[in-house]
């Protein structure tokens, strides 16, 4: 067994398709469940989990990441649910363990944000994204966006070590 063994370790197709949808069926309940949370208890104002550093304050993103792109809304979502089919692709054709987990965590999160674009609205992609994690130095943010950054960071690191798949 190589030192890159579990990285490269494959998975059966139905399998390998399980596992990404648990990842990304997990991942979606928790981002939006903590999003109702984030709606019902925050408004009143943030939440203080250790002093300044990290707190919980709600806000709503209309825009992209960074607030970027505010009133772009409906071409942001287009461009989410073609994410979104490419991520599907990229799953039907992934049988390594550690890259299904890696598209699930971003498959999740783009999922979780586009669900808050479709729900959160008056109008067709219009919603809003909610954010309620204030951590001091990053910009308020979901568990939807930890989780794409999780997986991308993840997807990177697997491509840097694991070497090649044949090994």
């Amino acid at each position: 067994m190589g030192r890159c063994a579990i990285l490269n370790e494959q998975l059966e197709p139905r399998a390998a398709f399980r596992l990404a949808v648990t990842v990304t069926t997990v991942l979606l309940l928790v981002d939006q469940l903590s999003k109702n949370w984030a709606r019902d208890t925050l408004q009143d104002g943030p939440v203080s989990v250790i002093g300044d550093w990290l707190q919980f304050t709600y806000a709503e993103n209309p825009g992209a990441a960074f607030s970027s792109f505010v009133g772009s809304g409906r071409l942001i979502g287009v461009i989410g649910i073609g994410i979104t089919g490419f991520l599907l692709y990229l799953i039907s054709r992934t049988t390594r363990r550690v890259e299904l987990v890696a598209l699930g965590l971003i498959l999740g999160g783009a999922l979780g944000n586009l669900t808050d674009r479709v729900f959160r609205g008056e109008g067709v992609l219009d919603g809003a994204v909610v954010d309620w994690i204030d951590w001091w130095f990053i910009p308020t943010f979901n568990i939807a966006d930890a989780a794409l950054n999780v997986g991308v960071a993840l997807l990177l690191l697997v491509t840097l070590f694991a070497g090649s798949r044949d090994e």
